[in-house]
């Protein structure tokens, strides 16, 4: 199997350590740094080209959404994943446009990092199961509150499936390779989605297809 390189960043040495133990104890997992703050996370990442960073959102000198910022732009093909206190939609939100492809509450990180780090290995996204929860109760909650209709319905079959395989970090080619239908098609159906959902990125679509359970 194939080695998973990490890199692990929190300002706390023991829960650093404790983090290192956990990833390690998976054959292929191999943490080859570990960061105290932001600034060095990022350091890290451009020095070790790692598959995945995992790091905490609150840090000293860089915050975790800036350090995501800058990994992001600078090296695309790295994974993010987040681990944090706060279960609120803004922060949720602000990690995906930040870059992050999972979104851990630091109480389920004993249960869920292996396998967020597994799932983001592989190109898809991957949430605590109450940030999933929540996201969904509070979707459901603001369309009750404006009476707005969910215009999930209004997506064809093909468009669903198109949605998930995006959500999932499928690129259009990819997508086009799987379904069998030409670039074209798939880019004329992804522009359908996001009119129809009146979503402006991708972040907004995987933010919507956790609320709706199409991913989890």
């Amino acid at each position: 199997m194939t080695q998973t390189r990490i890199v692990l960043a929190d300002d706390h040495t023991v829960v650093r350590k404790g983090l290192r133990l956990l990833l390690e104890s998976v054959p292929h997992f191999e943490v080859v740094a570990d960061a105290a703050d932001g600034r060095q996370v990022v350091a890290l990442a451009e020095e070790h080209r790692p598959d995945v960073v995992v790091m905490d959102i609150a840090m000293p000198i860089l915050n975790g959404i800036e350090a995501a910022r800058q990994i992001s732009a600078r090296l695309p093909q790295i994974a993010i994943v987040f681990l944090s206190m706060h279960s609120d939609e803004a922060y949720v939100i602000k990690a995906l446009k930040a870059g992050a492809r999972a979104y851990l509450l630091k109480d389920s990180a004993e249960h869920d990092l292996i396998n967020a780090v597994k799932a983001v290995s592989e190109g898809k996204s991957f949430f605590s199961p109450a940030v999933s929860k929540m996201l969904a109760e509070d979707y459901m909650r603001q369309m009750h509150e404006h009476g707005v209709e969910d215009s999930f319905e209004l997506l064809t079959t093909r468009e669903r499936e198109i949605l998930q395989l995006l959500a999932e970090g499928k690129s259009n080619k990819e997508v086009a390779g799987m379904l069998n239908l030409s670039l074209y098609t798939v880019e004329t159906h992804r522009s359908n989605i996001f009119q129809k959902l009146n979503l402006h990125g991708t972040a907004d679509l995987i933010l919507y297809a956790v609320r709706k359970g199409v991913i989890t």
